[in-house]
């Protein structure tokens, strides 16, 4: 299936592995960049927050963007614009350059992964089953080798992760600039701002928004914590910052699982028992991992908090798949599923970006330990949340394609 594939589907696919690497990449290097730009905590976890808050902004504007300047130069520019950022960044000089920088990525990688999975389906044979394979695919690489990379680059220094990261997405925006067909003249529904808002009238879609919103605020705890907590450790047994090596691995580990459970486990807990009794297992077990993370950094184990990372990866995967699908599954018909999806995506990246803003400051107020425990916390409420879905239409059916490349594009 994947030898088939035409060019403009590799090229596409290639630039979204190196997107998605984008979302691990700093985790290796966050210990690294404060000992070098001598950042706080709550500087460094804004690199996570302002990232995924400009994407709850540009969840609104995506479908516009598309609607006005077609689907291949909206993508070129969001390329283009993670060149600029990543670039710059290897040349920062202050914890706050970094973090403007990574707004402009933020916007980048938002404006590339509304439309790159639009040409992946269009272009990919097989059908929609293939595109998903394809894009889960990238997904799985991306989350994997991004915190591989930034570790082996991180061990030089700070700066190579970003300007590797930069000629990479070089190569994959000159790639879709020449080979990606051009944006043809052709009526395309007119989209509006206010459009994804409008759609979060659907109770299902708003309530299943509000469940992803407070699971993704635990998932970016993980992300935007736990190295801070893994060094934290670490010197309370008289020891450094764990390093780019040590961090990358442990990452690299909760990449590998979340993609394999993604791909391999998800449509089996669906087929099994459901689509939304799979999310509200997968939900219970991470609040479960979250606590086992909480445990490990009161008993200053580094070993404890990197089992529990690579850990989550597992319930992870399996809500990146069936999350969305559970709230597409019951929505308004009437409402086109881009604009129902960005909607969806609006509150589940608000969540995100609300939780990587605010870790810092849960930790210097009740603890190191205290981000994990108000993860589990996030959790029990997201159980709670998706248990008020009416789930008449999401009990034992397969997943629906269109919901499944919707919740490989969220990631």
């Amino acid at each position: 299936m994947f030898r088939s594939q035409p060019r403009t589907v590799w090229v596409t696919a290639f630039a979204a592995v190196i997107a998605f690497m984008g979302i691990g990449l700093v985790d290796p290097i966050l210990n690294t960049i404060a000992e070098a730009l001598h950042a706080g905590e709550s500087k460094l976890t804004l690199l996570f927050g302002v990232y995924l808050g400009v994407q709850v902004v540009a969840m609104l504007i995506t479908g516009w963007a598309a609607y006005r300047f077609g689907p291949k130069r909206t993508l070129t520019v969001g390329l283009v614009l993670i060149v600029v950022a990543a670039g710059l960044s290897a040349f920062g000089s202050n914890i706050d350059q970094l973090i403007a920088l990574r707004v402009l990525w933020g916007l980048g990688n938002a404006l590339f992964m509304a439309t790159a999975l639009a040409f992946i389906v269009g272009e990919a044979k097989g059908g929609q089953r293939g595109a998903i394979l394809l894009y889960e695919a990238a997904l799985g690489v991306g989350l994997a080798v991004g915190p591989l990379l930034g570790a082996l680059l991180g061990s030089i220094s700070w700066r190579a992760p970003f300007a590797g990261t930069a000629l990479l997405m070089l190569i994959g925006a000159i790639g879709c600039a020449w080979m990606l067909p051009g944006d043809a003249h052709q009526e395309r529904p007119k989209v509006r701002f206010t459009d994804p808002l409008k759609a979060l009238r659907n109770r299902t879609l708003f309530i299943t928004g509000i469940g992803s919103a407070f699971y993704t605020g635990a998932l970016f705890t993980i992300i935007a914590w736990a190295p801070l907590a893994l060094s934290a450790a670490n010197r309370a047994h008289g020891h450094g910052a764990v390093g780019p090596i040590g961090a990358g691995m442990v990452f690299f580990g909760w990449g590998l699982l979340a993609a394999a459970a993604g791909v391999f486990l998800a449509p089996r807990l669906a087929d099994r028992f459901g689509q939304k009794e799979g999310v509200l297992a997968a939900i219970a077990v991470y609040a479960v991992v979250m606590a086992l993370a909480a445990y490990g950094s009161m008993a200053h184990s580094v070993l404890i908090i990197g089992l529990a990372v690579m850990l989550s990866g597992i319930p992870s995967g399996v809500l990146n798949t069936l999350f969305t699908s559970v709230a597409m599954s019951s929505g308004d018909t009437s409402t086109p599923r881009s604009v129902a999806s960005a909607g969806y995506s609006f509150l589940r990246w608000l969540g995100g970006a609300a939780s990587a803003i605010a870790v810092a400051h849960i930790a210097s107020g009740f603890g190191a330990a205290a981000p994990f425990w108000f993860a589990s916390v996030y959790c029990v409420i997201a159980v709670a949340a998706v248990a008020l879905v009416r789930n008449s239409t999401t009990d034992h059916e397969p997943i629906a394609p269109d919901a499944a490349l919707i919740g490989a594009e969220e990631m």
